[in-house]
């Protein structure tokens, strides 16, 4: 039988003797205040009815002690479960910091029998490292009467070392030596999670104050909530844009596209990949491309929207590059052969729609190639350049004047007129006024020896044109037929125009 047990017996064997001798002494009491005569003379039935009526009364009494008795043997063992079984580690300490009293969690977390864990020293549990900390901690405890907490780490008697946080109050007892009460709860788990999650954070953190890209947590209205330091490339202050509209930066004619992809992560929970132009402080434009992820609550829930973009505006730049070296000439800027195929393949759907006719004018310079063998090709170039902006200036924004090769350039009229008559009017003004500017001197600036020379150099052209709609031919025969028409303006004397008959 447990130490717990012997003294609840002994008390219960003290409680009833120190009830029945009460009841004597009331008797006794009783008896002696009634006069001996009296008694002597009462009638013995009397007497023997007062003794049965005391006699049951003494009975009643014994059963109300029995009973709580048993309450009270009830509660205590209640007591005695919640405190022996309890989730958490109770230990009363006296003045030395001994072990006084401990319950069943508390030396299984320590590890050893509760009747050989009594009178022994707490410190001894404490791993070395610790021991300062909880001689600091316990005299505190002592002098004050609050509770106050505390961890450490704990080595029990099979050399497991875990985590414990305990929670002390000094205890006052009335002629006795203050007592210290501890609740401790092993918290190795949690500190586990928690360095888990620290190194988390700290990993999570490297990757976003040195990645290239961008990451922003915005709220579900889009205002920034987080943003990584990378942004500083794109804010000067990225403190001051914390609850801002991330959409206030999108340029206004991407703004609707990239809030329409927002609110769809958000309902969908997909994210979706997107490209934007981003408008900076200062007016610039940097070409974005971003991906966004949900991130749900514990009720599963939408919560926040991560946003991941990376600058793109050198790749837009590289594929723009690349774009017009396929479909520009790289000295004039024009579109080439390739981007005027293209053009007339739109102008004759345009037309066959509209029913407005088009012209294609094929034109070449007279006089160019003296003056690539007189000053070089440098110098030709240069003519060349001023051509092409010549002929650009004498044509609408809807017209295509391209390159074709060398010192021939094609021009393409779009949506002229329905009338074939009123059309090829408009094309002749058009190609007569091409003619005119082009035949204006050259005048250009060349260094010799470091030295600025003027060149003035003379050179018309000679101008094909033919008229077209719908798709009656092919683009290519339309070229041919304007090119023999600028070879019969050549014939014909050159600086000219001549137009196909149809």
């Amino acid at each position: 039988m447990s130490k717990n047990s012997n003294e609840h017996d002994a008390q219960k064997t003290g409680a009833e003797a120190q009830f029945s001798s009460a009841l004597r002494e009331a008797a006794e009491k009783q008896l002696a205040n009634k006069p001996l005569t009296a008694t002597l003379n009462r009638p013995i039935e009397e007497i023997l009815h007062e003794l049965e009526v005391h006699q049951i009364e003494l009975e009643m009494q014994n059963d109300e002690l029995r009973r709580a008795q048993s309450i009270i043997e009830e509660s205590r063992e209640r007591y005695a479960d919640f405190y022996d079984f309890a989730p958490v580690c109770y230990i009363t300490l006296g003045r030395d910091a001994t072990i006084e009293e401990i319950n069943l969690t508390g030396a299984t977390l320590l590890g050893g029998e509760r009747s050989k864990l009594l009178h022994t020293r707490f410190v001894h549990f404490v791993a070395p490292e610790d021991r300062d900390r909880w001689q600091q901690h316990f005299m505190a405890v002592l002098q004050h009467d609050k509770k106050l907490t505390c961890e450490l780490a704990i080595l029990n008697r099979a050399g497991t070392r875990f985590q414990v946080q305990l929670d002390s109050l000094r205890l006052l007892r009335a002629g006795k030596v203050p007592v210290m009460r501890i609740s401790m709860i092993d918290i190795t788990e949690r500190k586990r999670a928690e360095e888990t999650m620290r190194e988390q954070e700290e990993f999570f953190r490297m990757i976003t104050e040195n990645i290239e890209d961008f990451i922003a947590v915005l709220d579900l209205e889009g205002r920034r909530l987080y943003n990584s330091p990378s942004y500083a490339k794109l804010f000067n202050n990225i403190a001051s844009k914390k609850g801002t509209d991330s959409f206030a930066e999108v340029h206004p004619d991407d703004r609707e596209q990239v809030k329409r992809i927002f609110k769809e992560t958000v309902q969908s929970g997909s994210g979706m990949q997107t490209e934007f132009r981003f408008v900076l402080s200062d007016g610039s434009i940097r070409h974005m491309e971003s991906r966004g992820g949900l991130i749900l609550d514990s009720q599963d829930k939408p919560s926040r929207v991560v946003v991941i973009s990376r600058d793109i505006t050198e790749r837009k730049q590289a594929e723009e590059k690349i774009r017009n070296l396929a479909f520009y000439d790289t000295l004039t800027q024009l579109p080439n052969r390739r981007m005027l195929d293209d053009r007339m393949n739109q102008a004759m759907a345009t037309s066959k729609r509209s029913g407005r006719y088009c012209a294609l004018m094929f034109l070449d310079l007279d006089n160019f190639k003296p003056l690539n063998d007189l000053h070089g090709h440098a110098v030709g170039d240069m003519l060349l350049i001023e051509v092409a902006r010549r002929i650009s200036s004498c044509v609408r924004e809807m017209d295509t004047v391209a390159r074709f090769g060398g010192d021939e350039f094609v021009v393409m009229l779009s949506e002229l007129d329905v009338d074939k008559e009123s059309s090829i009017a408009q094309a002749r003004i058009v190609a007569e006024k091409i003619r005119t500017i082009l035949a204006i001197p050259y005048v250009m600036t060349i260094k010799i020896n470091n030295t600025e020379i003027k060149v003035e150099h003379h050179c018309t052209s000679s101008i094909g044109v033919v008229m077209f709609i719908n798709h009656e031919h092919s683009p290519e025969e339309l070229i041919k037929q304007a090119d023999r028409e600028m070879y019969q303006a050549k014939e014909s004397g050159r600086n000219r125009v001549c137009f196909h008959n149809t």
